[in-house]
């Protein structure tokens, strides 16, 4: 495990630059995600809303050790994390909800100011797909 996590910060959702291969793209039209670090991994809350208007904020505390973290509060589309760290860049992570379970890559550019999250794997509907989010650092 690595001491330094270029993902701690606040990152703010690049709504143009995420794309989803599902036929309803990007049902996001705000977020904020605030990443702080904690012994061993991270504290992550999120806020935002979804084109239909609803509220998103969930948290979740998860170690970089792997395991299953439960999620609360409203609008994830998971209810667990799991989550390792490769290096201060780089970041595996699995997220599941029923049906739903996608393995994803969390990447932080060289200049520490984008984070791209990609993701394949099963929706909630139980069909194949896949997404990349991508976040701005906030100063």
């Amino acid at each position: 495990m690595c001491a330094a996590d270029n993902s701690v910060g606040v990152w703010k959702r690049n709504i143009e630059q995420t794309k989803y291969a599902s036929a309803n793209p990007n049902p996001i039209t705000s977020m904020t995600m605030v990443r702080e670090a904690v012994a061993g991994g991270l504290k992550i809350d999120t806020t935002g809303h979804r084109q239909d208007g609803t509220q998103i904020h969930y948290t979740v505390t998860v170690i970089y050790d792997g395991k299953d973290y439960a999620v609360s509060g409203t609008g994830s589309v998971f209810d667990t994390i799991a989550i390792t760290q490769i290096d201060a860049n780089h970041f595996p992570s699995v997220t599941k909800k029923g049906k739903y379970f996608m393995r994803g890559m969390t990447v932080i550019s060289k200049d520490g100011k984008t984070m791209t999250i990609t993701n394949k794997g099963t929706g909630a509907d139980g069909k194949k797909t896949s997404f990349k989010v991508v976040w701005d650092k906030q100063p």
